[in-house]
């Protein structure tokens, strides 16, 4: 079949006259056909999915029932645009409660539709050909992609073990230093788990003053932290003066799929987002931002996420280890990252994190993740199904049995 009369008017940033012809396909892709292979061939054999990245829980009651309160309020019917009063003063309330952080609502805090779209809309504010954003791996790509997008580059920090899971700031090039405009950190760190500390947000912060570098902090599993209290780079003196920090109410909140969170920092950095976003959408529901309201103001709701995903958490390592696995309880996140095995004691050999996956996934239904970005690393997501504790247990005992006779090799 020819190619369609606009197969050349693709531009370059997605990959111009060849688009849609490629055949390499992404990890995330390939876990899904294993998913459905490993269905497929062992129907009798349950799926143990330890690669959902999203909460298995609902939304708290009290939010949902607030949503549906005022889905019908003929006032929450138009464009929010760029957020209302009220969501604003909400999450600057959370900021001051949770992080210490003092902000002004109006100039310093503004609603965005998820997480996402903020990463995506921040080059945008900075980046011009030439230009390079700073981005630890393994990690979140999207900002990275629209990076690249503007004709930037993407500069990629790995992020090491025996560096303890921070990027190593020093060992980026001069050359790279100069053009640099972007530093883009998430912490408590996906896939990682591992929190920030004060220390070394003083260093990003005398890192981006010396090179004049805006640092992107994407906190949104900030509210699971395990490790201490929840740290934001805005706490820290000097943190506002070089930085936006992007907040989400999908985490900590049950609300994935609302797609609500926010962005705060320096007035100028906030104002800049803010409008690209205005002319990039017309703001999410009104209704779901009053629900959110009421789910920001409940300190119980991020409390009880956390403890059932730090109980899930502390179970998983424990079976891990057990199985050969060297693991350690994650300072934050619902994700545990941990180094791939090598091979199996039947003569399997795994030449990355994610020949180890599919093998995991294909031979014995368990899904993971692979990272290979930084050292072959399977992440394992306690986001899986489970009605209580007792079907977690269940749960636990099963993957056991399981990896236990794959006699992996590390």
């Amino acid at each position: 079949m020819s190619d369609p009369y606009f197969q050349s008017r693709f531009a370059d940033r997605i990959g111009g006259a060849s688009y849609g012809k490629g055949t390499e396909i992404y990890k995330f892709e390939k876990i899904k056909r294993a998913k459905r292979q490993a269905r497929a061939e062992h129907p009798d054999r349950a799926l143990i999915d330890f690669g959902i990245g999203e909460n298995d829980g609902m939304a708290a009651e009290s939010v949902r029932r607030a949503l549906a309160e005022e889905i019908g309020k003929p006032a929450n019917r138009g464009y929010a645009d760029n957020g209302i009063p009220e969501f604003k003063e909400a999450a600057a309330r959370f900021m001051q409660r949770v992080f210490g952080v003092t902000l002004d609502p109006v100039t310093e805090v503004n609603h965005c539709i998820g997480g996402k779209p903020a990463l995506a809309m921040i080059p945008a504010c900075f980046i011009n050909p030439g230009d390079v954003t700073l981005m630890t791996v393994p990690g979140y790509p999207v900002a990275g992609t629209h990076t690249r997008y503007y004709g930037g580059e993407v500069h990629r920090l790995p992020l090491l073990r025996e560096h303890g899971f921070l990027p190593d700031l020093e060992a980026i090039p001069a050359d790279v230093k100069r053009r640099a405009k972007l530093l883009v950190l998430n912490y408590p760190n996906s896939p990682t788990g591992v929190v920030a500390t004060r220390d070394f947000y003083r260093h990003v912060i005398d890192f981006a003053l010396e090179h004049r570098i805006v640092v992107v902090q994407d906190a949104i599993h900030a509210v699971l932290t395990f490790a201490g209290e929840p740290l934001s780079l805005l706490a820290v003196p000097g943190g506002k003066d070089v930085g936006i920090e992007i907040h989400s109410m999908s985490k900590g909140f049950d609300m994935i799929g609302w797609r609500l969170g926010w962005f705060c920092g320096h007035p100028r950095l906030v104002q800049a987002l803010a409008d690209v976003k205005d002319n990039s959408d017309s703001g999410q529901f009104i209704a779901i931002q009053r629900a959110a309201i009421v789910a920001l103001d409940d300190e119980s709701i991020p409390a009880r996420t956390r403890a059932k995903y730090r109980r899930r958490l502390e179970k998983l390592v424990a079976m891990l280890r057990r199985c050969g696995f060297t693991c350690e309880m994650p300072g934050g996140t619902y994700f545990l990252y941990t180094p791939a095995p090598r091979g199996t004691a039947g003569g399997r050999q795994f030449a990355d994190a994610e020949a180890a996956s599919q093998y995991l996934i294909q031979e014995h239904s368990i899904v993971t993740v692979p990272w290979d970005d930084a050292g072959p690393h399977l992440r394992f997501s306690v986001t899986y199904e489970a009605s209580d504790e007792r079907a977690e247990d269940d749960l636990m005992a099963a993957a056991e049995e399981r990896l236990r006779a794959t006699r992996l090799l590390f």
